[in-house]
This record gives C-alpha cells, sequence and structure tokens, in this order.
C-alpha cells in the first residue's frame, strides 16, 4: 500500500519570486494489488506526484509510505531498486538485446546470472514475446508495441512490489496500445502488483483503473471506482472532464461475458460471434454495424458461452 500524506511540491517562479504549488496538501492512499489510475489536464500534478514516490523528485511537504515504511529511511537509488517504472518513451537500451535491457536491475542487484537468465524468459513469455525469438533482438529490430513489452518486462525482473507508470501505452497507434493492455491487464490479474498509472485518457483510466484519482490543479478532484467517478461525481469540474459519454466509455472496461446471459442453439442461431474477452463498448459498435440487437458470445473452442443483448449494454450504461 502506498500511502501520501500532505504530500505538496512548491516551486518558485524565477522572474517574480511568487511561489506556485505543482502539488498541494495531497492525501491518499493507492490500495495494494490494485491498478490506481492518476487522471487529470496537463499540468494538474500527476507526473510530479508521480515522481515524488520513487524520489525523482523531492517533495516540499509531507510525506511517503510505502506498505507504512517512508520513503526517505533509504537512499533514492535503493528505493528505486524496489519500485518498477515503465515511461511513455520507453527508454530501451540501444547497444544491449532486449534479454540483457531485461536483465539490468537483476543483474545490478547481484542476482545469481542463473536465475536471472530464467526470470527474462519467463517474463518474456509472460508480456507475450517468444523468447527464442525476440531474447537476442535489438529494441531498434521491434516495433513501437513490442518495445513497451519489453519496458514492462524490464520493470517487473527484480518482482517489485510497486509498479510506476507514466503514460505508458501513450505513444502507440489505437490497435498495439489495445493489445499491450490487454496484456498488460492479463498479467496484473496474476501478479497482483500495487500500480500507480498516470495517464491523461479517460479512456485508459476507466477501463484500466480500479480506482481513479482525479487531480485538477495539484489537487485531489475526487478519487473512487470508475463508477464512481461516472455516476457519482462530487463537482461540476468531475462531470464535464468525464463528459457527456462517460458512461459509454465505461463500457471498454467490461467483458462481454461479464454481462452476457444463457443461451441454447436456437437462440443464438445467426447471431454474430464475438469473444468472450471483447470490451463491452466494442461489442456495443459491433451491434450497430451488423443491425442487431444480440451477439452471440464464445468461447476460445468457438463454442457459443451464451448471448449479448443491447437492453444488457443499456442497463449497464445507464
Amino acid at each position: 500500500m502506498i500511502e501520501l500524506q500532505h504530500l505538496e511540491k512548491r516551486y518558485t517562479n524565477p522572474q517574480t519570486g511568487s511561489e506556485f504549488y505543482a502539488v498541494k496538501d495531497l492525501t491518499l492512499t493507492f490500495p495494494s494489488g490494485e491498478i490506481t489510475a492518476l487522471l487529470g489536464p496537463s499540468g494538474c500534478g500527476k507526473t510530479t506526484t508521480l515522481r515524488m514516490i520513487n524520489r525523482l523528485i523531492e517533495p516540499t511537504g509531507g510525506s511517503v509510505l510505502i506498505d507504512g515504511q517512508t520513503i526517505y529511511s533509504q537512499r533514492p537509488e535503493e528505493l528505486r531498486r524496489r519500485i518498477g517504472y515503465v515511461i511513455q518513451q520507453i527508454g530501451l537500451f540501444p547497444h544491449l538485446t532486449v534479454a540483457q535491457n531485461i536483465a539490468t536491475v537483476p543483474d545490478l542487484l547481484g542476482q545469481p546470472k542463473a536465475q536471472t537468465k530464467v526470470r527474462v524468459l519467463e517474463l518474456l513469455d509472460m508480456v507475450g514475446l517468444e523468447p527464442e525469438r525476440f531474447a537476442n533482438k535489438r529494441p531498434q529490430e521491434l516495433s513501437g508495441g513490442q518495445q513497451q513489452r519489453v519496458g514492462v518486462a524490464r520493470a517487473l525482473a527484480a518482482d517489485p512490489p510497486v509498479l510506476l507508470m507514466d503514460e505508458p501505452f501513450g505513444a502507440l497507434d489505437p490497435l498495439a496500445r489495445d493489445m499491450v493492455q490487454d496484456a498488460f491487464l492479463d498479467i496484473q490479474r496474476r501478479l497482483k502488483k500495487t500500480i500507480v498509472l498516470v495517464t491523461h485518457d479517460i479512456d485508459e483510466a476507466l477501463r484500466m483503473g480500479d480506482h481513479i484519482a482525479l487531480m485538477q490543479s495539484g489537487e485531489l478532484a475526487q478519487f473512487g471506482t470508475p463508477d464512481d467517478l461516472v455516476r457519482r461525481p462530487t463537482s461540476d469540474f468531475v462531470r464535464q472532464f468525464l463528459g457527456e459519454d462517460a458512461a459509454l466509455r465505461q463500457l471498454a472496461g467490461v467483458k462481454v461475458k461479464a454481462l452476457m446471459q444463457p443461451s441454447d442453439a436456437q437462440r443464438s442461431a445467426g447471431l454474430p460471434h464475438v469473444p468472450a474477452d471483447l470490451n463491452a463498448r466494442s461489442a456495443l459498435s459491433i451491434m450497430l454495424r451488423e443491425g442487431t440487437e444480440a451477439l452471440a458470445v464464445v468461447g476460445e473452442d468457438g463454442q457459443v458461452l451464451g448471448v449479448i443483448t443491447w437492453r444488457a449494454l443499456e442497463r449497464d450504461s445507464v
């Protein structure tokens, strides 16, 4: 668990000498084993907050605790080796292979080479990159989505309990972004890391966040589940920032298998088929495109599991 207690960061304007807050009196708890999205417009303080957690930026007030221990009781470099960090630019070392990039932190920690090699191969498989095909490639031989997967693997290499992610998927095209996000969510379901994800993308926050901390001008505007922010906004800012279509956007974070109804062969006959792991927003788009009010939901073996209806999507988005 990560706790921010009255955290603040002040800067001085060099021209006027006046002070201004990048982050002001921020008290917030990031639940263990879950993803919390730090969401907000540019300049709201979300990246500054993230960087104060691993001391890339030193606060001017307040404190940060991880599992009840203040982060200031250890040197910054020791702290950062215990915290995974993924950024938009990825930052892979171009002169190292994929395997060597992933092994960077375990090597710094002096872990046995044989153990690290096994861990690297496990992580490559976990992020969907075949070890025998990708381990010896250089970063420039990979696509943007593949590089981002390597960045995630590197951040997980030393098995840190905490993972900080700063706009990690923002540079990817929409198709690659969806694929990498899905892969990452699958990894998180297995590993249950405590994750802080900085994003300005509302769809991404609603899709990936177990909780969302929406910031405004360096302060916390609202903290809660995606459902809390969409259905129970606490201010006009929250309502306006999420937009009138927030309930529709929220469907992107729901799998059709969670909304499907049991079905028999007769009811599902002739309906377009969609995979059980498809998100409900995409299912709605397919209904509109196909001119149908229902879709057959199928498993990996192609067998029909149930039916998702327009009415079910309507109920979930209201």
